[in-house]
């Protein structure tokens, strides 16, 4: 929230991309969006309270809620065969409101332990939540707080199977534990669209070297190429502009406009000449409904591979 401030008072921005954690976006819509009139578009808060949040239409986001990916997990247990889950949750309001969207949509039984941000070992939370017969571990943690609880379950063996929240679709967790104990465990988390734009996979691959394999990347850059379109068919910097323009460059009449270098360049042309676009992002469609939520998007499952990748299996259309 103290950057956020910063950002604004002393480098005199018009938008934000962010923040990327629920408790960080709550306080900043309700605190600082409001009082600046600067827009945020976060491209990770998946709390369900931000739906609610009262930031006079200066909050949005290009990820689903909690609402979308919980159930989709609970699902995905399911379907792995799990009739009895161990659950660890980050106690915060992100994990808590995971937590609680994935017990609302499970019908097995469950043992759910909250963790405590900056612990070094998880053993005694593991334990606890094995204690019910889990046949799984459901990790709802950030990914340093996710190695110590997968290291310590397989070391005490505890567990041997996981299924992972979206924000543990990394690579770094493979180098960490290993690909031999990850694979064939699963994840849910947010997913480009069932028509990828080829052209934007293009240019990250050119600058990067490889296609993006870990979270919240398409999410970042349509969050930011959002507003500068908003501004753009504004033709203002200011906030209030560009947040009465975000919905109108992403949904309605317009011409369609992919994501990528040319479809950018595209974008602002056509609103230079005083025309409308919608922007089809990278992550999937952008409209957002009065909340600043998504109206609709896509829930991806993945799995850790045994040669240390990450394999998309499929995708779920939510609309909400």
């Amino acid at each position: 929230m103290d950057e956020a401030r910063r950002l604004i008072e002393e480098e005199e921005v018009h938008a934000i991309v962010g923040p990327s954690t629920s408790v960080n976006s709550l306080a900043v819509a309700e605190r600082v969006a409001v009082s600046a009139g600067i827009p945020f578009v976060s491209p990770a808060a998946g709390t369900a309270r931000l739906t609610d949040a009262a930031d006079n239409d200066f909050f949005f986001r290009v990820t689903l809620s909690h609402r979308a990916y919980a159930p989709a997990l609970a699902r995905l247990a399911v379907e792995r065969g799990y009739d009895n889950v161990g659950v660890l949750y980050r106690d915060d309001l992100w994990g808590q409101g995971l937590a609680q969207t994935f017990a609302q949509a499970w019908d097995g039984a469950i043992r759910s332990v909250p963790v405590e941000i900056g612990q070094t070992s998880l053993a005694d939370a593991v334990r606890e939540s094995a204690a019910g017969g889990a046949q799984v571990l459901v990790v709802l943690l950030y990914p340093a707080e996710a190695v110590i609880a997968a290291r310590e379950a397989l070391d005490l063996r505890l567990y041997d199977q996981f299924l992972w929240n979206g924000a543990l679709r990394n690579l770094d967790l493979i180098e960490a534990i290993g690909a031999d104990a990850l694979a064939d465990s699963y994840g849910v988390g947010a997913s480009a669209s069932g028509q990828p734009a080829p052209e934007w996979v293009e240019s990250y691959v050119q600058a990067y070297g490889e296609p993006p394999v870990g979270s919240y990347a398409r999410e970042v850059y349509d969050a930011a190429i959002a507003l500068a379109l908003a501004a753009q068919a504004g033709n203002s910097t200011d906030g209030t502009v560009i947040r009465d323009h975000l919905r109108s460059v992403v949904s309605g009449l317009g011409e369609p406009i992919t994501a990528g270098p040319d479809g950018v360049a595209r974008a602002l042309e056509v609103l230079a000449d005083g025309g409308q676009i919608v922007y089809q992002g990278a992550s999937g469609p952008l409209e957002w409904d009065a909340n600043g939520d998504l109206r609709q998007g896509y829930v991806g499952v993945w799995r850790y591979t045994a040669d240390g990748r990450i394999e998309h299996v499929r995708r779920m259309l939510h609309e909400s």
